[in-house]
């Protein structure tokens, strides 16, 4: 885990550091993922055209980013544009998406440096419009040397796919390695385990996120981060992307420390005395 850097808390604005002054700056999660939700609808209820919520949300982006930095979050992964985004939503927003995307990289590159954060991305990238691949290649060679915040989006992305294309690559080495013994790739792929898939997932570099943060008040997780967030919290707010700022990224963070985490575990609260109570209550049923 990386020493917290607290250089940059004073740039939090005074309601930010109400909230930040109640966390316990070692229990800040590793890795924040938020599912943004909610832009068509916040147009929606203005009366305004889908267009002008996503430009908000953009905004919205920024403001998380540069709070998430400030408390020197290592990892915010943000769920940008789903691969069922790209298939099913019609042309015409499709193609504004892609360039308010391009918009915002060549717009935000400049503040990405001063905040010291760190662009990557995920997703089936290779299947996005040739200039904004480029456009996302030039904002990732741009900020690589950023030490701080690694922002992470989710572009054309979808966890069932990001499985299968971890498979398919699992079996290609396989077949590689067992170099035309077929008995060789038995044994390799009846040795495939977890770790041979997590290697091979888009998120290989980073840690499972820790936290993951809906907006719009929508109970699902919209095919997101299947693998990686096993044991993740879930923070649920009915809050529309476009009116989210950094303070409710804090809020999350603080509902994210006040629970127990258990990984399938008792947790820690959980002793030999409660066992043995548990113990005495089956024996007494059995009677």
């Amino acid at each position: 885990m990386r020493a917290y850097n607290t250089s940059r808390i004073h740039q939090l604005s005074a309601e930010e550091l109400a909230v930040y002054r109640q966390l316990d700056p070692v229990k800040i999660p590793q890795h924040v993922a938020i599912i943004m939700d909610g832009n068509g609808r916040w147009a929606g209820k203005r009366a305004l055209k889908r267009f002008l919520g996503h430009q908000q949300g953009a905004e919205s982006v920024q403001f998380v980013v540069e709070t998430a930095s400030r408390i020197d979050l290592p990892y915010l992964t943000l769920y940008a544009f789903s691969l069922e985004n790209n298939l099913r939503r019609p042309k015409s927003e499709v193609n504004f998406l892609m360039k308010l995307l391009k918009s915002y990289l060549v717009g935000n590159v400049k503040r990405m440096n001063e905040n010291n954060v760190r662009m990557a991305y995920i997703g089936r990238i290779e299947e996005l419009p040739t200039e904004v691949q480029e456009t996302m290649q030039w904002a990732s060679e741009n900020t690589a040397k950023n030490t701080g915040t690694t922002l992470t989006l989710a572009l054309n992305y979808g966890a069932r796919t990001e499985l299968v294309d971890a498979m398919r690559l699992a079996l290609k080495d396989a077949i590689t390695e067992s170099e035309g013994d077929f008995g060789k790739l038995q044994e390799l792929v009846k040795g495939l385990e977890e770790r041979h898939v997590s290697r091979r997932l888009y998120t290989a570099n980073m840690p499972d996120p820790d936290l993951v943060v809906r907006t719009s008040g929508e109970q699902r997780i919209s095919n997101f981060l299947l693998w990686q967030i096993a044991y993740a919290e879930i923070f649920v707010t009915d809050r529309l992307w476009p009116d989210f700022r950094g303070i409710h990224l804090l809020e999350a963070i603080a509902d994210f420390q006040r629970r127990e985490r258990r990984y399938g575990g008792l947790g820690d609260s959980f002793t030999d005395e409660n066992l043995a109570e548990q113990r005495s209550e089956a024996e007494l049923v059995r009677r």
